[in-house]
């Protein structure tokens, strides 16, 4: 593994000393946790969740390396190697957890970024907090990152990396892919260290967004605060000093008559999901018989209703509440006929807000199961811990609804595993229009969660859908799903990010061959390797 230092040279002027992977993804988390089996012994599995299962293919296939934090504050592991990716864990001490973490992440950019649906809170503190583990997750891949390596910077953590980075590699291709929705300027220019996060993405080659709009969004308010020039999905940033010409590579372009500047592409790659492997857990027998024990166990009401979110408040799962109670309150649907499944995955539990939204939640479902339930039928089957993927398609085969309200949402992956998962082209989809998956699922049911009266009827259509327009609206979905996959969301950035700034406007190939290209570059490095050994 690397050394964890910055690169540096020695007193003789040697040339510096750097990492050993072409390829290096930095996100907040690592995608591990940590377990215990029942001696008692720790181990690591792969996490669950969204970001890992987007990337967990292309590391495997690139032999990179990712760097993160395992999740534990004061927790000093060496750097590993677990299901075939290299693991550099970054220390985070308590009081950076709370701070860094819990408060400028959670509590302050999180609501910001998501319209404000919660108040943003501003500390001077959180943001010190912010800057220092920004710059040591850059020291990070400074130090790991072979000469002339890409680096792949994820999510609003991490947002003043990517210049922190380049300022000490300037060698380097470095990506960004911000996960969560980018406001619009009105409510971005809120943030009183607005500038300074700017110029910490602009440190990027290539900024990718779920959404066409967040990339303007991000656009206008480089143009509004920084006064830089964009043209479509191209921002200039001025070059102000020789050493930034040498840095910026093959992404220099004229700006007026004497000027120069450094081209970063800023645009929309909508992220998805390992749609094959979702399908191919879907028809495997033993998950197809689990889902008929879901709904045996439910009382095998006539339609299964469900919801899998974290327990977020920018999921709209009280919206979605409220329209069951609602449906079952004027006796439009009975609880013998309608069950609905709530999986809300614990969040952030030592925040505040959350632990608010915990307890809003959990006083709604009991009123409604009090209200409502019969001894052999319950209304809202309520279950806040997180399940396998193996558990997760088995609820997909046995839902014949899936309610996705969330009231803002960078995209979304759960709506897109519940499509890949119905091989039988049945289930119906809701999607609120506020997710950024809305935009590719057309043939979703597409509602506003804040107008409960539309979700009700969207809820009651969902239940009355003829067969054959489910199979049509489900049959479209999917082959959306399964032609945009991660595969091809992770190819498409990483062909732009290595694209020089002239040819961007220029038709792509295949994008399937920087994959290709990808796996020639790590087979190639482990022969070496070998050769060395």
């Amino acid at each position: 593994m690397p050394s964890t230092d910055r690169p540096h040279s020695d007193s003789s002027g040697a040339a510096p000393v750097f990492g050993e992977f072409p390829f290096v993804v930095v996100s907040n988390r690592l995608p591990i946790d940590r377990t215990t089996d029942a001696d008692g012994n720790p181990s690591f599995r792969t996490s669950p969740g969204g970001l890992v299962a987007a990337l967990e293919p292309v590391m495997q296939e690139a032999d990179g390396a990712w760097i993160g934090w395992t999740g534990s504050a004061d927790d000093e592991t060496e750097p590993f190697a677990h299901d075939g990716i290299h693991l550099i864990p970054v220390a985070l001490s308590e009081n950076e957890v709370e701070f860094y973490y819990e408060g400028f992440s959670n509590d302050t950019l999180w609501p910001l970024y998501h319209d404000v649906i919660a108040p943003p809170a501003y500390h001077r503190e959180w943001w010190e907090s912010y800057v220092i583990v920004n710059q040591r997750f850059a020291d990070r891949a400074a130090a790991a990152t072979s000469e002339g390596g890409t680096v792949w910077v994820q999510d609003y953590q991490l947002q003043l990396v990517p210049k922190m980075l380049r300022e000490q590699r300037p060698d380097l291709t470095i990506g960004f892919f911000n996960h969560i929705p980018f406001p619009a300027y009105g409510i971005y220019s809120q943030l009183p260290w607005r500038s300074q996060i700017l110029e910490g993405l602009l440190g990027a080659d290539v900024i990718g967004f779920q959404r066409t709009a967040d990339a303007g969004n991000f656009s206008r308010a480089v143009r509004r605060l920084l006064g830089y020039q964009t043209k479509g999905t191209v921002i200039d940033v001025p070059l102000r000093a020789d050493a930034d010409v040498a840095s910026a590579k093959h992404r220099i372009s004229h700006v007026g008559d004497d000027k120069l500047a450094r081209t970063v592409v800023a645009k929309a790659f909508p992220i998805s999901i390992d749609a094959a492997r979702y399908e191919e857990l879907a028809r495997r027998p033993d998950i197809q018989a689990r889902a008929r024990e879901i709904r045996e166990g439910l009382g095998n009401p006539k339609v299964v209703m469900l919801g899998v979110d974290r327990l977020d408040y920018t999921k709209g799962i009280g919206h979605r509440l409220k329209a069951f109670g609602e449906l079952l309150a004027d006796g439009t649907v009975k609880v013998e006929d309608v069950t609905l499944v709530q999986v809300a995955s614990p969040s952030r539990e030592r925040v505040q807000t959350y632990q608010t939204l915990r307890d809003e939640i959990e006083l709604t479902v009991g009123r409604i199961n009090g209200d409502y339930s019969t001894i052999s039928h319950t209304a809202i089957s309520y279950l806040h811990h997180g399940y396998p993927r193996e558990e997760m398609v088995a609820l997909y085969l046995a839902a014949d609804v899936m309610l996705v309200t969330a009231l803002r949402d960078g995209m979304n992956l759960v709506a897109k595993e519940y499509v890949a998962s119905r091989f039988d082209n049945n289930g119906v989809l809701v999607l609120s229009e506020f997710a950024g998956a809305s935009d590719e699922l057309r043939t979703a049911l597409r509602v506003n969660p804040h107008d409960i009266e539309g979700l009700k009827e969207s809820i009651l259509q969902a239940m009355d859908m003829p067969a054959a327009e489910r199979a049509r609206r489900m049959r479209a979905m999917r082959k959306r799903v399964q032609e945009f996959d991660v595969a091809r969301w992770s190819s498409s950035f990483l062909e732009t990010l290595t694209t020089p700034s002239h040819d961007l406007s220029l038709p792509k190939g295949n994008s399937r061959d920087h994959r290709t290209r990808m796996q020639a570059r790590a087979e190639e490095r482990r022969t070496t390797q070998e050769d060395e050994r």
